[in-house]
């Protein structure tokens, strides 16, 4: 699996730190992989770009990983950060919105690339269930970023997060369909991503053609 490292938004980081990434991807027993994890999550929550990327370069280094020496360092101090982040996500929120969005875009990335056996990690099940919730309540759907990044993460792993619990599924489409028909203060677009959303997975995570085309013209225009 070659990449350059434009391939994976590393372009951003100091060259130290590039070298450091770098050599992560191909030979990780060689580097500090805890600190390799730590500068990862750090660029996630700061920069959006990064974050909808972010999970590529983790599933290469437990790959290569895996390949060199069956080891699960990197992987276990990643979801050892993330937990951590995830316990003051409020805090979170409250201090930056656009660190609270990294983070649930960066999480939701590293649990459509990285499997064991290949199935989804449990582990992260529980996590991205909570924060697509966290999305969903009353406050954050006033919000047209927290909205828009809810509808991306859905789009990306619905279907994935389905098969693993769909109870979980249909409460937080409850949520949303009262947040559409019920909540008053809504700007127009984020009803017209709510409203995209009900249907897709009522369409089996699918829109047919004549919707996609209303919806996307719709958000073209």
């Amino acid at each position: 699996m070659e990449n350059s490292s434009e391939d994976y938004r590393i372009q951003s980081f100091d060259v130290d730190t590039q070298k450091l990434i770098k050599t992560a991807l191909k030979d990780p027993s060689s580097v500090d992989l805890e600190k390799v994890s730590n500068i990862i999550v750090d660029q996630s929550l700061k920069d959006p770009l990064f974050s909808k990327e972010a999970g590529r370069i983790c599933y290469t280094i437990v790959q290569a990983e895996a390949k060199q020496n069956n080891g699960t360092v990197f992987r276990r101090h990643l979801l050892n950060r993330l937990q951590q982040e995830f316990k003051e996500r409020e805090e979170m929120r409250k201090r930056s919105l656009q660190e609270w969005v990294g983070y649930v875009t960066f999480i939701c990335n590293v649990f459509d690339y990285l499997k064991v056996n290949n199935m989804s990690m449990v582990a992260l099940v529980l996590p991205v269930y909570e924060c697509l919730m966290r999305l969903a309540e009353p406050d954050a759907l006033l919000n047209e970023e927290e909205v828009d990044c809810l509808v991306l993460q859905l789009h990306r792993i619905g279907e994935q997060l389905e098969k693993v619990n769909s109870q979980r599924m249909d409460e937080l489409f409850f949520l949303l369909r009262d947040g559409f028909l019920l909540q008053e203060g809504l700007t127009s677009m984020a009803r017209l991503l709510l409203l995209e959303i009900l249907e897709f997975r009522a369409g089996g995570w699918m829109l047919s053609s004549t919707a996609h085309k209303y919806y996307y013209s719709e958000i073209a225009d």
